[in-house]
């Protein structure tokens, strides 16, 4: 009868000496809470990149409107390095991921638009000036249902501008894929009805 007895205060100091023993608690909470801590962390760079990213897209993409219609007319040399300064924008992001292309579209006397010209630009990895590109609109592509009714008024012209990138995640731990992110600009021609780009169109 001692002898259970003795067992069950032994029983019982010993699980009062454990649970006062306070010896690598804050180890294991830390242990515990580390992972949660890395993904939030990883997590807000990761979203803070992008949104960064996506804002540089977006001006980009005025600014390059913005540029080819303030112009009288357009040779490869203007447009290289309209390219080149809307492009750079992105740093210190890497350049080499911006896809961008500019067109002049042309609104008839039904609203019915197409494009008259158009031309992409790229910047190399390492290189410093852009460099021009086949765009993905051709002449004489319809464009009217691209574009918002209210730009659609007859007999005029609109620049359009268009940038893309392609988010990939630094570290991958919490954004596992690439995050595409684009937009795009119109812009009236400004000081000219239209602006030829090499001679087209060749009257406005």
């Amino acid at each position: 009868m001692q002898a259970i007895a003795n067992f069950s205060r032994n029983a019982r100091e010993a699980v009062r000496d454990f649970l006062a023993d306070k010896r690598a608690l804050a180890a294991t909470e830390f242990a515990v809470i580390v992972p949660l801590m890395l993904v939030m962390f990883f997590g807000t760079v990761e979203f803070s990149s992008a949104i960064a990213i996506d804002r540089k897209v977006t001006l980009i993409a005025r600014t390059l409107s913005d540029l080819t219609s303030q112009s009288t007319t357009l040779a490869d040399s203007d447009m290289q390095n309209s390219f080149t300064a809307s492009i750079s924008i992105i740093m210190p992001y890497d350049a080499s991921l911006v896809k961008s292309s500019i067109s002049q579209i042309y609104i008839d006397a039904n609203s019915i638009a197409t494009v008259q010209w158009s031309k992409a630009g790229t910047i190399a990895n390492g290189a410093t000036q852009a460099t021009l590109a086949t765009s993905a609109r051709k002449a004489g592509d319809k464009v009217t249902s691209q574009i918002p009714s209210t730009l659609l008024v007859p007999s005029t012209y609109l620049i359009l501008s268009e940038a893309s990138y392609t988010y990939k995640p630094t570290v991958g731990y919490v954004l596992k894929s690439s995050i595409p992110l684009s937009d795009l600009s119109y812009t009236r021609p400004r000081q000219v009805t239209c602006v030829p780009y090499n001679g087209v169109p060749s009257s406005c």
